[in-house]
């Protein structure tokens, strides 16, 4: 359904999420701090970080043991070899190697950078990173059966990360889990302003959502890993990540 106004909402004063933290009730609680009440046709959007975080996904750098098969890749991009072996442990395939980066198919499916592991505002500790959630698509389905049952609202959530493009610089927010909505709105067979069939519009909604977001999350120190979304115009139902991932014999950058 259209809807002339998109409002956007980070939820402040959200505390450092720590192993074993309910993600539901400390939502909960923000929403009510900032007296949001959650309604039908909502969305929350959570930084994929504080999802890992509360599931304890930190790996510590010195109890890692380096294949030889890390070993080489490690000298072909300069990176430390016990990163290295975690990259291939979360990837299904490395498709790019340059000094610095190695681009790998996530077991996820979806293509990044570092298999999307992450130093930045994870812990003090140097040797701790943070790999991306085990099933962000369950986590999402999880929280918003909680939310549904705790405020009686119908609502979708979608757990976003940051990623590189190919073809552009800079990082945007995607959607790595979804529940509640269809990710992508496919108007095909509808018309145009002139009358005008679309032929090929099919519009990636839960990665529009992930990008708006990413806004005002920020990526430094902005502390705002959750946003509340009222007036996204998006279809209901029960989506997933895959829906988002394209097929490798369309894709033609492999």
């Amino acid at each position: 359904m259209f809807s002339p106004q998109l409002i956007l909402t980070a939820l402040p004063d959200f505390p450092l999420v720590q192993p074993g933290d309910d993600l539901a009730a400390l939502v909960l609680e923000a929403l009510a701090r900032c007296h949001i009440h959650l309604q039908d046709g909502d969305v929350l959007v959570l930084a994929s970080k504080i999802v890992s975080k509360a599931e304890g996904r930190y790996r510590d750098l010195r109890q890692v043991r380096v294949s030889p098969a890390a070993r080489e890749v490690a000298r072909a991009c300069a990176k430390d070899p016990r990163l290295v072996q975690l990259i291939l442990e979360e990837s299904r395939e490395v498709l790019r190697i340059r000094t610095g980066l190695i681009v790998v198919e996530h077991r996820l499916g979806f293509v990044c950078a570092n298999a999307g592991i992450d130093h930045s505002n994870t812990a003090a500790d140097r040797e701790l990173v943070l790999l991306l959630p085990r099933d962000p698509d369950g986590t999402a389905r999880a929280l918003r059966e909680r939310w549904r049952k705790a405020t009686g609202a119908d609502i979708a959530v979608v757990i976003n990360d940051s990623h590189g493009r190919a073809w552009r610089l800079g990082t945007v927010g995607v959607a790595i889990g979804v529940a509640g909505l269809l990710p992508l709105s496919d108007r095909r067979g509808e018309g145009d302003l002139f009358g005008r069939t679309l032929e090929v519009t099919v519009l990636g909604t839960a990665d529009e959502l992930a990008a708006a977001a990413s806004l005002l999350q920020g990526g430094a120190d902005e502390g705002a890993p959750v946003i509340h979304v009222r007036g996204a115009p998006y279809r209901a139902g029960e989506g997933r990540l895959a829906d988002l991932l394209r097929p490798r014999e369309l894709d033609m950058f492999r």
